[in-house]
């Protein structure tokens, strides 16, 4: 399929043949979007939750009345769940929350990632993003021109610099090098912007037989 490329100014710069297999996908699977969302935030969860367990706590170990006459239930540490001040029973431990996920799974889940932004009219391929100055202002104005109040911008191998530091303190703005390309900043991106050299790296890297 074609799309129009757009010059940062707002002007055109030709057009660009995507691939289908990577962005022409018409049955958009929630399924496969929504497993891959939820691999991407569980290995992201810090996972550093620790309570005190039995053998951790500084109460007293040491009998809290004997053991018959009493009239009450046995008990033989203060340390015990059920007390105040004692231990809690099964709580969190440090561990990763992260699971495995096959490779090609990925890759599929981004194709239709891509592809469900394009059948949304949600996808803009841009010729470079460069900038001459490093001012936030003029990019937000830029940005109000095009109609980026939310987007996630790939920017191509690296960020151009000065692009970078202007972009970096606007709202709702992500700018990432192609290396950055994830499903859940797609999914959750307003508008998916584009470079030309990032639509080449992302179909010569995610076509189905390279994927394969």
């Amino acid at each position: 399929m074609k799309l129009s490329v757009i010059k940062l100014d707002g002007g055109a710069a030709g057009d660009v043949e995507l691939s289908d297999e990577v962005f022409g996908i018409t049955d958009i699977r929630g399924d496969l979007l929504a497993r891959m969302v939820n691999y991407q935030l569980a290995k992201r969860r810090a996972g550093t939750h620790k309570v005190q367990t039995r053998n951790e706590n500084s109460r007293t170990g040491k009998k809290m009345y004997k053991q018959k006459g009493t009239g009450g239930a046995r008990h033989g540490s203060r340390r015990a769940p059920q007390f105040i001040g004692g231990s809690r029973a099964f709580g969190p431990v440090v561990r990763s929350h992260a699971f495995d996920l096959p490779k090609k799974v990925r890759a599929l889940a981004l194709r239709h990632a891509l592809s469900s932004k394009v059948k949304a009219g949600e996808l803009v391929v841009v010729d470079a993003l460069n900038v001459t100055e490093a001012k936030t202002a003029s990019l937000r104005e830029t940005f109000g021109k095009l109609g980026w109040t939310k987007a996630l911008i790939i920017a191509g191998p690296e960020v151009e610099t000065n692009f970078g530091l202007a972009a970096r303190n606007i709202p709702h703005i992500d700018v990432l090098p192609n290396a950055g390309l994830n499903v859940y900043d797609v999914l959750k991106s307003g508008k998916l912007v584009l470079t030309k050299a990032a639509v080449e790296a992302i179909e010569a890297r995610y076509s189905k037989t390279e994927a394969a």
